[in-house]
């Protein structure tokens, strides 16, 4: 059976060194933080950039889409996001 949406969300926070969360929630702009330089993204822009642009460059480093712009949409992560980045971080 294929992990839940929840514990691919779960694992990942592990992964990047945060705590797993008892409810279903998304990531907050510290745990994107902590994903995106897991996975070698660093924006170029301000220090805390806006969490479209840190979900574009996230999906960008782990071979999901071919730029980190983060107005060719995309959102929030959806299932096979969050497959992709936790194969991602499984292999690091």
């Amino acid at each position: 059976m294929s992990p839940t949406v929840h514990e691919l969300r779960n694992e990942i926070r592990l992964a990047v060194g945060r705590y797993e969360r008892v409810e279903q929630t998304g990531f907050t702009k510290e745990s994107l933080a902590a994903i995106a330089e897991a996975v070698g993204y660093t924006p170029e822009t301000v220090s805390r950039p806006p969490k479209g642009q840190v979900r574009a460059g996230i999906r960008w480093k782990v071979g999901l889409r071919e730029d980190d712009d983060p107005d060719a949409g995309g959102g929030t992560f959806r299932k096979a996001d969050l497959q992709a980045i936790a194969e991602f971080l499984r292999e690091e």
